[in-house]
């Protein structure tokens, strides 16, 4: 059994410690922009009562998936780099969507 944990603990110093550099801290810097957008989706709903979808969900969408797909373009992983592609095609045609929707209400307003 100490021999397992003596693994364990070798395996988390190698990919926490060793391969620690700058790519990686690019790599949890983005993944925590990405996390970040469902705390802006939660906090925005209980204020409303409702569920609901804030422009920063999108912001934050598009910030930590660029990023992501940068760091997936680094470590040249195909599945990653496939997955942020496609999400930044979804989070700017949203943020196209919002756009259109606002341009549309101030010339309405006016």
């Amino acid at each position: 059994m100490a021999e397992l944990w003596q693994s364990v603990g070798n395996y988390f110093r190698d990919v926490f410690i060793l391969q620690l550099d700058w790519w990686v801290a690019l790599g949890f810097l983005a993944q925590a922009l990405f996390s970040a957008r469902f705390l802006m989706q939660w906090i925005a709903s209980e204020r409303a009562g409702r569920s609901v979808i804030p422009l920063s969900f999108w912001l934050f969408s598009v910030g930590g998936g660029t990023l992501l797909l940068v760091y997936a373009l680094y470590r040249r992983d195909p599945v990653f780099i496939a997955g942020q592609a496609l999400g930044l095609f979804v989070y700017a045609r949203n943020l196209y969507f919002i756009h259109r929707e606002r341009r549309s209400a101030a010339v309405a307003a006016e």
